[in-house]
């Protein structure tokens, strides 16, 4: 999805859900419901893929946070590029970091086609494919955890629901989030449709 203003997110003031929609619809009627103050509590905008609570600055109008927001999460084709080349290897996306290995493993990666660098890069795209689905599976459950803490950290059971999340327990899980209000259940039910766990 390159552009973050139609991710998926839900406005929720207190444990009552709002809306649930694209970013930027999502935003409109926060800012709609930003002066109104019908019960007092604050809103809480979370992301559907991340779980994270995104801040808002509802100063002004839907146009002006709308804008605040895009300058803060641009679109992913939107990567500066640099207006004149610069020197060394031509921009491919490449990250540096540091990799600390034993000696041993330093020699073999030298002894392999193209290098240290390529043989890594084989070797994580041969652990990615092999990986299954478990990693996606892990960080759907941790998005549905950060989404969990900002909503019920609180409510009565959210330890043992943490439990039941991770150890792959659905029906244990599900009857947790019985016990919640609905809007809080449901939410955090529909995340994780698609968990196979």
């Amino acid at each position: 999805m390159n552009d973050p203003l139609k991710a998926p997110h839900a406005l929720f003031e207190g444990s009552r859900l709002l809306v649930r929609g694209e970013l930027r619809d999502v935003v409109r009627e926060a800012v709609a419901r930003a002066g109104t103050g019908a019960d007092g509590r604050p809103l809480l905008l979370l992301d559907d893929r991340s779980g994270q609570s995104v801040d808002l600055d509802l100063r002004g109008d839907a146009a002006q946070v709308l804008g605040r927001l895009r300058a803060r999460f641009p679109p992913a084709d939107a990567a500066a590029v640099p207006a004149t080349r610069e020197r060394g290897r031509p921009r491919l996306g490449v990250v540096a970091r540091e990799v600390t290995l034993l000696p041993r493993h330093w020699e073999w990666l030298a002894a392999q086609p193209g290098g240290a660098s390529a043989a890594l890069r084989r070797l994580v795209e041969q652990a990615r494919r092999a990986d299954d689905g478990a990693g996606d599976l892990r960080q759907r459950r941790e998005a549905q955890y950060r989404a969990m803490l900002a909503l019920a950290g609180d409510l009565p059971g959210f330890e043992d629901a943490s439990r039941a999340l991770f150890a792959g327990d659905a029906a244990g899980f599900a009857a947790h989030l019985r016990q919640w209000p609905g809007d809080v259940g449901n939410y955090l039910a529909s995340l994780s449709a698609n968990d196979a766990g």
